[in-house]
């Protein structure tokens, strides 16, 4: 069994190709490899005092065979503060290599 992380990165249209290229040189130093789902953006919803707000997501994936909390939470921190949000969700699931 390994685990499939998946970060919702929310992007703004000006600074997308620096964000995920900073992203991308990490993750595959750090994971041997990294895929992006930058071609079909999807769109974040939520209420937020009385509105909607929205942002475009990107979704990035890493394979790994342990799942490291505490890298993932301290990477998560970092990427809050670089982005401005005030959360980034990073979620992983198990999976089974076929």
């Amino acid at each position: 069994m390994a685990h499939l992380i998946e970060i919702l990165v929310p992007v703004p249209d000006d600074d997308t190709r620096t964000i995920l290229e900073g992203m991308r040189q990490e993750l595959t130093a750090t994971f041997g490899g990294v895929t992006m789902h930058v071609t079909a953006p999807a769109e974040g919803l939520w209420q937020s005092g009385g509105g909607v707000e929205r942002d475009r997501i990107v979704i990035v994936e890493v394979m790994a065979q342990e799942l490291d909390r505490v890298w993932w939470g301290t990477y998560r921190k970092e990427l809050e503060a670089r982005l401005h949000q005030d959360e980034i969700i990073i979620r992983s699931i198990m999976i089974e290599r076929l």
